[in-house]
């Protein structure tokens, strides 16, 4: 499936989102693609007791201006940029709009403030629900305010990484590991970057998937046959890839475990989710959603609504 060349990205004025417009504007500039920018407001309402129970919606003028003030300060942004851009202000939660809108681009970008903790897993929030649902990839771009004082001309607004010199993709053999590592590939390529394939074995923790396992197990064989099975994997990518080497990593630990701890040395972490259907549709699964809350990078979500492109 051919996606329009279009990067949408979500900003309400705060400091994570415009982080994030930074973020979608380089990708945009360094592709060829356009930008499609989007502010969003839901209307709020309170129960009025003169109306026997009912609700008084308030005037949502001064609202919408506010939101259109937000797009023309994301416009002065990234106008030096060159970016093609466009922008559109949408009543309507934030979440069920960029949702909505995803099928019609070919990335979609949004910030968060990385804090981890339960306000950030809370379904409603953008960056939990979008990259679940979305109908293209989609980027969850931290933002990290300590460290907005760095010396790295490269980094600005919060350790925002202009270039894409290294990107980490978690493998584990399930088919959305595999659309994660086909969309790796492709970001490695767009970006001529370093690819690294990381694969956990949660035995040694004692608390991971295969904590049942009995304590004789032979810890270095298991090592081994994970390894073995990456390898398959990865070796068919690069017969595919024209030349592209993909380093690959297998160590104790979980996957979360893993890709968050090495998304400090990272500038772009790739995972799949697994996206069912029902309520657990509703979830990323454990890694991904762990890496989105936790990863010290920006964050390209594969689910299954959404395979990467040829």
């Amino acid at each position: 499936m051919t996606r329009p060349e279009i990067v949408l990205v979500g900003v309400d004025g705060s400091a994570p989102s415009l982080h994030a417009l930074d973020w979608a504007a380089a990708y945009a500039k360094r592709v060829g693609w356009s930008l499609h920018m989007v502010c969003s407001y839901s209307l709020p309402s309170f129960t009025a007791a003169s109306l026997d129970g009912g609700y008084a919606a308030l005037d949502d003028t001064a609202i919408q201006e506010g939101a259109k003030a937000v797009l023309v300060e994301a416009q002065e942004r990234v106008a030096a940029s060159g970016v093609p851009v466009t922008a559109a202000v949408v009543t309507g939660d934030a979440a069920g709009v960029l949702v909505e809108l995803s099928s019609d681009y070919g990335l979609a970008v949004v910030g968060t403030r990385g804090r981890g903790g339960f306000t950030e897993r809370l379904l409603g929030t953008v960056s939990s629900a979008l990259p679940a649902h979305a109908r293209c990839p989609v980027v969850v771009v931290p933002y990290r305010q300590q460290d907005s004082g760095s010396d790295d001309p490269q980094r600005r607004d919060g350790d925002m990484v202009h270039e894409v010199r290294r990107i980490i993709v978690g493998v584990d053999g399930s088919p959305s590991a595999e659309a994660a590592l086909k969309a790796a590939v492709k970001q490695a390529r767009v970006w001529d970057a370093e690819l690294v394939a990381v694969a956990g074995v949660p035995v040694g923790s004692g608390a991971g998937v295969l904590a049942w396992l009995p304590a004789q197990i032979d810890h270095e064989q298991v090592l081994a046959d994970v390894k073995a099975g990456l390898d398959v994997i990865v070796d068919r990518f690069e017969a595919e890839s024209d030349g592209l080497k993909i380093k690959r990593i297998v160590l104790d630990g979980t996957g979360a475990e893993l890709l968050t701890e090495f998304s400090a040395a990272a500038d772009l972490l790739v995972v799949g989710s697994r996206g069912r259907g029902g309520f657990r549709g509703l979830l990323l699964g454990s890694t991904s959603q762990a890496v989105l809350h936790h990863a010290s990078c920006p964050v390209l979500v594969i689910n299954r609504k959404c395979a990467p492109e040829e």
